[in-house]
């Protein structure tokens, strides 16, 4: 679990440095926190503001792959201009003669939704009355509202799943990762994400398979809504509406509810199958049935089905609430 920088006040106090670097040799004690299937994230100092903060790049391997390029500024430019709480505020832009395209960011403490379901899923007793249902629950509106927030704004996210849902230190929640976002009225979005099955199942369909057996974590398709999966409709905000659904019920019954043994499997159950409310999923956690209704709705085939707009499945979150165990 990443920790908040401590503020040295003797970092306040010197006048501008005369000549500052560009780039990101204007960061000093540059060091790695993470490293993704096509990013590095560092944790730097700006001399500058006296402030941390996070510098992502892509991998040095795929600095000239102009797909890649342009997904990363995606994510940096739409992080950006979604200036909510529950978003990281990105303070930099550019292109490193070294690191190639690179955007600083708040250095945010804490971990992610999906570390914190696997320590409760394992039973880990200390875990589970600190991030207690209300407490995952009010985690999921935060994201909810960034993302109603994004919505209005002609954004879909588009990758809504626990890994990227960050829960802070100090219960700050943000909604991470909008290098699939697809924008309204931007061109050849197909580029930056391809979402049609058959392209998805030679990425993925490994680590699906090797999930009970090597412990690795399936990405996208487990929280992919039909229409996702079948590319026959234009995704819009329902779309993030069945993700966060399938977010919802996880964290309400430390299960994911369409997982299959590979991709295949997992795409017909959402497309096909019906699965069982979480309150007969997992009955040992004294689920509500509003929690029920909401979940159930959240994730209908049909988007008409679902419901229509972020901001009425917020509402009924927060009617949720009361009615849940805060440890």
């Amino acid at each position: 679990m990443q920790q908040e920088p401590t503020i040295i006040l003797s970092g306040t106090d010197p006048d501008l440095p005369r000549k500052v670097p560009p780039n990101i040799e204007r960061y000093t004690g540059l060091r790695e926190i993470a490293r993704g299937g096509n990013g590095i994230l560092r944790a730097g100092f700006d001399p500058v503001t006296g402030r941390n903060v996070a510098i992502k790049t892509l991998h040095f391997e795929k600095r000239g792959d102009n797909n890649e390029r342009r997904r990363l500024l995606r994510e940096a430019r739409v992080t950006a201009q979604l200036q909510h709480p529950n978003t990281v505020p990105v303070y930099d832009i550019g292109t490193d003669l070294m690191h190639g395209i690179f955007f600083t960011m708040k250095l945010i403490s804490g971990e992610n939704l999906f570390q914190i379901l696997r320590r409760i899923a394992a039973g880990d007793k200390q875990t589970t009355a600190h991030y207690h249902v209300h407490r995952r629950v009010e985690s999921l509106i935060g994201t909810c509202q960034a993302l109603a927030y994004a919505h209005s704004r002609g954004v879909i996210h588009r990758d809504v799943k626990p890994e990227n849902i960050w829960v802070g230190n100090f219960n700050e929640v943000y909604l991470l990762d909008w290098g699939t976002a697809k924008v309204w009225g931007a061109i050849d979005d197909q580029t930056l994400q391809r979402y049609d099955a058959s392209k998805l199942k030679a990425k993925e369909n490994d680590q699906l398979q090797t999930l009970t057996g090597g412990g690795q974590r399936p990405g996208t398709p487990l929280y992919m809504s039909p229409e996702q999966i079948q590319g026959t409709r234009a995704i819009d905000e329902r779309s993030d509406i069945f993700s966060a659904g399938v977010c919802l019920y996880e964290l309400l019954a430390i299960r994911e509810p369409f997982r299959g043994a590979n991709v295949d499997e997992t795409f017909h159950n959402i497309i096909s199958c019906s699965v069982p409310p979480p309150s007969e999923r997992s009955p040992d956690r004294k689920i509500p049935p509003l929690a029920d209704e909401i979940v159930m709705r959240a994730i209908e085939k049909r988007p008409g089905d679902r419901f229509q707009a972020m901001t009425e499945m917020v509402q009924s979150l927060r009617e949720l609430l009361p009615l849940l165990d805060q440890g």
